[in-house]
């Protein structure tokens, strides 16, 4: 089933190749008699092809619960990464958090939060066919962004290092022939700017062709600083992709892709929206007064409308992110295709935290101050051949490996006390991981018939990992330091075997009607709590997380396909589910990765798009997801209750739609403009395993619109972009503070904001 986030309203028309190429985007194209305003039919959507399956090919056709979200919506939205993307996908969604390594994306309420580099995230990303071992790589803004593709259930036969809960597909701009330019500026409010653009082109008749994009963007924030009187919550982003394809003969192909992205994210640890906090399930409420009196004193009134912090550090997150691939396609012949892709990445972090988000420290306030360092990097090969179509037998296999290595050293600063006698402590890890992942994969149908066949997945699977450890601390057990342990060393090592499969019917009821049924197994490998406060207990390797995925999908087109209607039911068990639980280090709140026992996820998903005039497009894409903890392994000396069973899963909203419209109408053969709205709606958000009753976001819904003004003549086009018309507050993610109360995170459309784009083709 598909769900076309934030609406197939935006990719209905066709795209003119010859006006905006493979730049950010492509536009809306209209035939000579709809330019005249000649009486015509609706248009018919056009044809969406993805590589869902690691070729090319109609979406409609794919038996696979899939989402996808173009460059022109992004666009259109003023959304440049996950995190906003998400907003308008309803199966997916998004941890936001002060620091990149600490972010975190979810498919139908499964996903894994961790700072541990010892553990990897239920959902994979994959950029370019490179997969991303750590996520906090892929939450960095998307230079030269063709379209995503959300894949949702386990993708691990295809698409490894491991999908267990689905994986994200991102693909960039690919070089053309011909000769293409572009550039695109644009300011919101706030001072937000982000100037974009491009080029591609033939270097060498018949044999070299090569495109490069770039990004240059910055936004002051939303929030206010008032130790400084500065604003915080914004970024600077710069980034830079390029791409050259060598065609040596008329059946090799060889690309190499390189990229780079600075990203310095000054993201606070939060803002304070209480003091107290409500136990769950007894609902009783702690208050603290000396966190209340040191707020007041320092000028800041907790509350859910609350966007100030008084910090004296400047809490930041720095990335360095970049890489180069090489990828060779290879004609073997009778429709047999080599692929190979070579890659090496690394991302390096910095970050400063103000780690209780306060800021002078009055008599008996602790002030405690957080600086990390990380180095990553990742080489990987992967080596597929793929069988051509229309025989009994076609498929799709391969050789997969991945070696990494993370570097890490994390400190902490705290003082206690007055300023006349003040108390320090400290502590300092230098942690690290490394990782091989080996698999053997294959996928392919078994074609019975022209409109029946069976699809038959594996992948065979070896991981080994490593971990060391040391941390030099100042605190005892006779002397303990808030949010630091005492000093701790230790290493290990782990090798586990494991497998994906895949197994389904599907039928081709008419050729715009396709119904299918799946059943997958997913498997996310072991995993060590690599952290700052690692203790002994975490040495124990935690075991990998598996699930079983049962969907029925019902993909159909009609009216001459100018109507879209898909459907998909799902049924996910998981065990030895990997989460972070609350724990408390000498007062201070931390969090520890457990196996945290069984968990399911369950419901339906639905997206109805109609091209209902000659220029009306209506649509509307829908989740519900019954995402429970199904049986929860209490961790010991547990600080919170464990009583959780059979409530609602972290990111996991029961309810989330997206209802949207796009009129589009051409004023004559030069002039065309277009008016774009959408509503999303999400119901009530918990935040927290421990199911605390103020770690949870009510429902909300989010009003947007755009209008756009076309030029063909000049290839000049303006769009007026209204994000959160009716301003609703809301908070992205919303935890305890670090030394009491609760802090939310603020996003950037936190409130009503607005602007323009403007973008000229060459």
């Amino acid at each position: 089933m598909s769900v076309m986030s934030a609406g197939m309203r935006r990719i209905v028309w066709t795209m003119s190749a010859t006006s905006l190429g493979c730049g950010l985007g492509g536009g809306l194209s209209t035939s000579p008699a709809h330019a005249a305003g000649a009486s015509q039919p609706a248009a018919s959507a056009e044809e969406v092809t993805v590589s869902v399956r690691r070729r090319s090919e109609p979406l409609q056709k794919v038996p696979v619960a899939t989402s996808v979200y173009t460059a022109s919506q992004a666009r259109r939205d003023n959304v440049h990464d996950l995190q906003g993307i998400f907003e308008f996908i309803p199966s997916a969604n998004f941890r936001a958090n002060a620091s990149s390594k600490d972010r975190a994306v979810f498919i139908r309420g499964i996903g894994t939060i961790s700072t541990s580099p010892g553990v990897e995230p239920s959902v994979s990303t994959v950029i370019d066919g490179v997969v991303m071992a750590r996520p906090g790589m892929a939450t960095t803004d998307i230079v030269g962004l063709s379209q995503v593709e959300v894949m949702r259930g386990p993708q691990g036969t295809l698409f490894g290092k491991n999908a267990s809960a689905g994986a994200v597909n991102i693909t960039t701009n690919k070089p053309t022939k011909d000769f293409h330019a572009y550039a695109e500026g644009g300011y919101f409010s706030g001072n937000e700017y982000r100037l974009t653009g491009g080029v591609s082109g033939t270097l060498v008749p018949s044999k070299l062709v090569a495109n490069a994009d770039f990004l240059v963007g910055g936004f002051d924030g939303n929030v206010t600083n008032i130790a400084n009187n500065t604003m915080v919550n914004g970024y600077e982003h710069r980034g830079v992709r390029s791409k050259f394809l060598w065609t040596p003969d008329d059946e090799t192909s060889v690309a190499l892709a390189l990229d780079y992205m600075y990203q310095n994210d000054l993201v606070p640890t939060g803002v304070y929206s209480s003091t107290s906090q409500v136990a769950f399930p007894t609902n009783i409420v702690s208050t603290n007064p000396g966190l209340a009196a040191t707020l007041g004193a320092q000028g800041i009134t907790p509350s859910r409308n609350n966007t100030q912090v008084n910090n004296n550090v400047q809490s930041r997150s720095v990335d360095h992110t970049g890489g180069a691939a090489v990828t060779v396609d290879r004609d073997l012949g009778r429709g047999y295709k080599l692929t190979s892709i070579s890659a090496y990445r690394r991302w390096q972090n910095i970050q400063d935290q103000d780690y209780d988000g306060l800021g002078s420290t009055p008599a008996g306030v602790t002030d405690v101050r957080d600086h990390g360092q990380l180095n990553f990097w990742q080489a990987s090969e992967e080596l597929r051949i793929a069988s051509p179509r229309g025989h009994f037998f076609d498929y799709v296999a391969g050789f997969y490996y991945l070696h990494s290595v993370d570097s890490e050293v994390y400190s902490r600063n705290v003082v206690t006390g007055s300023a006349a006698n003040p108390t320090p402590g400290r502590g300092v890890s230098n942690y690290g991981i490394s990782n091989n992942n080996y698999a053997i994969f294959a996928e392919g149908n078994l074609n019975f018939t022209k409109r029946f066949r069976a699809i038959l997945g594996l992948r065979l699977l070896r991981d080994d990992l490593s971990y060391n450890m040391a941390r030099n601390s100042s605190a005892t057990a006779a002397n303990p330091v808030l949010g630091i342990r005492p000093s701790y060393a230790s290493n290990g090592s782990t090798s586990q075997n494991g497998y994906v499969d895949r197994i389904g019917l599907q039928y081709d009821i008419t050729p715009d009607m396709h119904a299918y049924f799946t059943y997958s197994h997913g498997y996310k490998g072991p995993a060590y709590n690599t952290f700052f406060n690692m203790q002994g207990t975490d040495s124990q390797v935690l075991k990998p997380e598996q699930n079983n995925t049962y969907e029925i999908g019902l993909k159909s087109q009609f009216w001459h396909r100018r109507v879209t209607a898909n459907l998909a039911a799902f049924i996910e068990d998981f065990s030895n589910f990997q989460a972070n639980f609350l724990d408390q280090v000498s007062g201070g709140a931390v969090y520890r990765m457990i196996n945290a026992g069984s968990v399911s996820s369950k419901g339906v998903e639905g997206d109805i798009s109609a091209h209902v005039l000659r220029d009306l497009t209506l649509g509307g894409n829908f989740t519900y997801n019954y995402a429970v903890v199904d049986q929860f392994n209490c961790p010991a000396n547990a600080p919170a209750s464990c009583n959780v069973n059979g409530q609602q899963l972290p990111f996991a909203p029961r309810w989330k739609f997206v209802l949207n419209a796009d009129y589009t109408h051409a004023l004559n053969e030069r002039y065309s403009f277009s008016v774009d709205s959408d509503y999303t709606w999400q119901s009530r958000t918990q935040f927290a395993l421990t199911e605390t009753p103020d770690t949870v976001q009510k429902a909300y819904g989010i009003w947007n619109m755009s209008t756009t003004l076309r030029d063909t003549k000049l290839k000049l086009q303006l769009s007026l972009v209204m994000r959160n018309a009716i301003n609703t507050h809301y908070a992205s993610y919303i935890s305890y503070g670090a030394v009491g109360g609760t802090v939310d995170s603020i996003p950037r459309d936190y409130g009503r904001y607005g602007g323009f784009i403007l973008r000229k083709d060459f």
